[in-house]
């Protein structure tokens, strides 16, 4: 299993340098999950992942509590951002807050992730770490998975017993709900 999805990962990276185009996800923003949170935990995204910058301070400006993760050994924790990029600092590639870690997740409301690729039933394929997984299974919030256009696969992803099911998957121009 863990060859099939490192096969998976380096095809669908190769595929999104070719059609790599930076798009707005501002629909995200019409959810009525987004527009009711007042916890959000997002990230800031990096090389061709889908842009959160615009998603992010659209979110702060109104009013939403940003949290962002930070890698602790095999864990992520999660860290209020005020929007200062001063207060972020660069660690494995990946920009990090600086601050106190949240202590009760079960307040987050929505849980906005990176992927690679999203199948039918809500599985997304990450970058690898499995990081994003093991911190789902325990947040009840309504978790989002953020890919481009065209990332959306009819087929199935292979899954592994710790893999997190999406309650969604977006993209710049689409929202995708799945049923339980």
């Amino acid at each position: 299993m863990a060859n099939k999805k490192a096969e998976l990962r380096k095809r669908f990276r190769r595929e999104r340098q070719d059609r790599f185009i930076p798009a707005s996800f501002s629909l995200l923003l019409s959810a009525p999950e987004i527009k009711s949170a007042k916890i959000i935990a997002t990230y800031i995204s990096r090389r061709d992942e889908p842009d959160t910058e615009e998603l992010n301070h659209e979110l702060l400006k109104r009013g939403i509590n940003l949290i962002l993760p930070r890698v602790d050994g095999k864990v992520l924790q999660w860290v209020e951002w005020s929007g200062d990029a001063s207060t972020l600092v660069e660690a494995k590639g990946l920009l990090e807050p600086i601050g106190p870690p949240l202590t009760d997740i079960s307040s987050i409301d929505v849980v906005i992730v990176p992927a690679l690729h999203i199948d039918r039933d809500g599985y997304r394929l990450g970058q690898g770490g499995g990081f994003y997984d093991r911190a789902l299974v325990s947040m009840p919030g309504w978790k989002v998975g953020l890919v481009h256009s065209g990332e959306i696969t009819g087929e199935p992803l292979p899954r592994e017993e710790h893999d997190v099911r999406l309650s969604a998957a977006a993209t710049p121009d689409l929202i995708v709900r799945f049923t339980r």
